[in-house]
């Protein structure tokens, strides 16, 4: 009787271990969302150009078939980030249909958000400066989004980084987004 109930369970124990599956890794994503930042009459501040040539180096080695580029315009403002971000993409050879601009957004939440019903199913890089990812991320996971970051290196006040920092806290705590 005892090695029955050993064999027994030895089998649930190989049948449990035959059952189980290992994780899978998480696909790479295949598209990146770039946030916004200013453009001076149609042409991407230094900023805003750092962002969109990581995406364009992302879209260049094959990690990523398609970019979308997130940002409206201020007041007074002829063009948009995201159209302007758009073109300055498609003036390096990404081809339009590999593109999509999101033109009416003003802040970081209104980027994703705007941006989510142009994103295809599945994880996406958000593209945005390194001080400014955390909360992005943030914000996007909040949104639904499965969210992965590319970080913009670069020389940033510890201005920008200090209220990126207190952003982060703000929006975690649920006071912002």
């Amino acid at each position: 009787m005892r090695r029955w109930r050993v064999g027994l369970a030895g089998l649930a124990l190989l049948g449990a271990l035959v059952a189980a599956r290992v994780p899978e890794a998480a696909a790479e994503p295949r598209q990146a969302l770039v946030l916004g930042a200013a453009q001076y009459d149609g042409v991407p501040s230094p900023v805003f150009r750092a962002r969109l040539d990581a995406a364009l180096e992302l879209y260049r080695s094959g990690r990523t078939a398609r970019i979308v580029v997130s940002g409206g315009r201020a007041p007074g403002d002829r063009f948009s980030e995201g159209a302007s971000g758009c073109r300055y993409l498609e003036d390096r050879g990404v081809p339009a249909a590999a593109l999509a601009c999101e033109t009416e957004s003003h802040s970081t939440w209104e980027n994703l958000l705007r941006a989510r019903p142009l994103l295809e199913p599945g994880p996406v890089w958000i593209v945005t400066d390194e001080p400014h990812l955390p909360r992005a991320l943030l914000l996007a996971r909040r949104l639904g989004l499965e969210a992965r970051g590319w970080p913009v290196r670069g020389h940033f006040s510890s201005s920008y980084r200090l209220r990126e920092r207190l952003l982060y806290a703000l929006a975690r705590l649920g006071f912002t987004h």
